[in-house]
């Protein structure tokens, strides 16, 4: 039995557990020191477009080992972009954890520079050419299917192909997510503006029934209720571990590839008009630490962006999905995508 103390927290350790899960514990208690003496009026805004049951206990664990005073208003991404662009500079948001690239280029002139030694832990892919974003967790999409009436060899290669009458009456998709919205933008900077407007009216042709969001999908693809989904790759994953092998739906990331295979980042930005800019480098860093990268890959069933961090054996690994190459500056334009879905009449 190891132990290691920090300010008020001590952390004890058995043999075997792994140096980056040790490091990242020490990144928690280095950040508890430095925020501990910090005045009780010391606090964090975040506004989250992730659910609350995927991040909410890793956001809490930073507010336990620092001392901060974490507030956390959590709505869709859309949502929050539009909330930050009304607000403005009055905003009192310090932070904005988006779903996708697109929630953060939607408000990318409210957000200011983070440091480079942060920007430096994850691949270049997946931050902020202009350094105002980074991503937190990778997330691929899928094709979720029912393994009761298909095979992976019933798919078609590319997620094009969905608009094929023989698939009417058997799609579940969430316009409103906004990781399909960001899989369309996707398709708008692969395929152009013309091929994407043809799939989505090619799709609506075929009435698919439409979701709140990915969880519901994976359910009704379980269900039978249809026959494929257009989801994130990790809500499949919350399912077999509640209900086991027995549960009825798989993943499929497309063959040739395409928008269908994208892979995004969730990311955090800090606003300009921050009053806590330090609390909010600090969370970054804290989010990027082995600790938390580990919540996202082992508790989430996300994929981890930072090195030496390990990867659940659920997920199929990056270098083996034929991910289409999409910029992620090139995943940021929001507002051009929900006006083409609202131009096919998909939102109104």
């Amino acid at each position: 039995m190891t132990r290691i103390r920090g300010h008020n927290l001590v952390f004890y350790f058995t043999k075997g557990i792994p140096i980056t899960i040790i490091l990242g514990l020490i990144v928690i208690m280095v950040l508890t020191v430095a925020c501990g003496s910090q005045s009780k009026e010391n606090s964090l805004v975040i506004y989250a477009g992730r659910s609350e049951s995927l991040v909410g206990p890793i956001i809490k664990q930073f507010g336990d080992a620092t001392g901060i005073d974490v507030r956390v208003n959590y709505a869709s991404t859309p949502q929050l972009a539009a909330t930050l662009l009304e607000e403005g500079p009055n905003s009192p948001a310090d932070i904005f954890f988006a779903q996708d690239p697109g929630g953060l280029g939607a408000v990318a002139d409210m957000l200011t520079a983070i440091p480079r030694d942060s920007l430096d832990k994850v691949p270049a892919w997946a931050r902020s050419p202009e350094n105002t974003w980074v991503g937190i967790s990778g997330r691929a999409r899928v094709v979720v299917y029912n393994t009761s009436s298909l095979t992976e060899a019933d798919l078609p290669d590319d997620i094009w192909n969905f608009i094929e009458p023989k698939w009417a009456n058997r799609i579940g998709w969430a316009p409103f997510n906004a990781s399909f919205q960001t899989m369309v933008t996707g398709m708008r900077s692969s395929w152009g503006e013309d091929k994407t407007r043809q799939w989505l009216e090619g799709i609506e042709a075929n009435r698919p029934k439409i979701y709140p969001k990915n969880t519901p999908i994976v359910d009704a693809v379980a269900r039978r209720e249809i026959d494929v989904g257009f989801v994130n790759h990790y809500y499949l994953f919350r399912f077999l571990a509640e209900q086991g092998e027995s549960f009825t739906a798989r993943n499929y990331h497309p063959r040739s590839g395409g928008p269908g295979s994208l892979i995004m980042v969730a990311g955090v930005g800090i606003l300009s008009s921050s009053t806590n800019k330090s609390n909010a480098e600090n969370f970054i860093d804290f989010m990027l630490s082995p600790v938390a990268q580990q919540y996202f890959a082992s508790q989430t069933f996300e994929y981890p962006l930072v090195s030496d961090v390990k990867v659940s054996q659920l997920l199929t690994p990056l270098d083996q999905i034929n991910q289409p190459v999409i910029s992620m500056k090139n995943l940021t334009d929001l507002k051009g995508t929900q006006d083409l879905l609202r131009t096919v009449g998909i939102l109104p």
